[in-house]
């Protein structure tokens, strides 16, 4: 039997149990580059377990929705961040631990222009664009150990 959930807006107190939003917040940090530009700090940590900060570009095919969502993977040694690199909003599906399997998925529409950083053991959905194909920059771990899980879930709808 598929269960539905209903897209959330992404907040950055909604989405705090998975990791960081990355979008400018409502102040800067500071001026820098001679007060030519806005430095919005630190906003997520990458970790590393060990291993190096790498950077790569993700492509990715669409979705429609209602969309049937079915895998969820983690990666138990480094955070991922994701940031579209083009102007679409997109689908962030994640969910909570709960011994080793995952929990109640929930469902992020991140605004176009933003993107997420997930904590190193947080179960989501793969890259869901929304329409179109889209690229995104990916920073996360490379290096010794297994970080990749994957598992099948009963299908879970999700509908706006």
């Amino acid at each position: 039997m598929t269960h539905t959930i209903r897209i959330e807006p992404l907040t950055r107190e909604a989405f705090a149990p998975f990791g960081e939003v990355l979008a400018p917040r409502a102040a800067a940090d500071r001026m820098i580059n001679a007060g030519r530009c806005e430095r919005h700090h630190a906003l997520a940590t990458v970790e590393r377990g060990g291993g190096e900060a790498i950077i790569s570009i993700f492509r990715s095919v669409p979705v429609s929705l209602p969309y049937d969502c079915d895998l969820l993977e983690r990666h138990p040694l480094g955070s991922q961040a994701f940031m579209p690199l083009g102007p679409d909003a997109w689908l962030s599906v994640v969910a909570p631990d709960e011994d080793g399997r995952p929990g109640a998925p929930r469902a992020f529409l991140v605004p176009a222009g933003v993107g997420v950083n997930l904590r190193a053991g947080t179960w989501h959905g793969v890259l869901t664009p929304l329409d179109r194909p889209a690229d995104f920059l990916v920073i996360d771990r490379e290096g010794d150990g297994s970080n990749l899980q994957e598992v099948r879930i009963a299908p879970v709808r999700i509908t706006a």
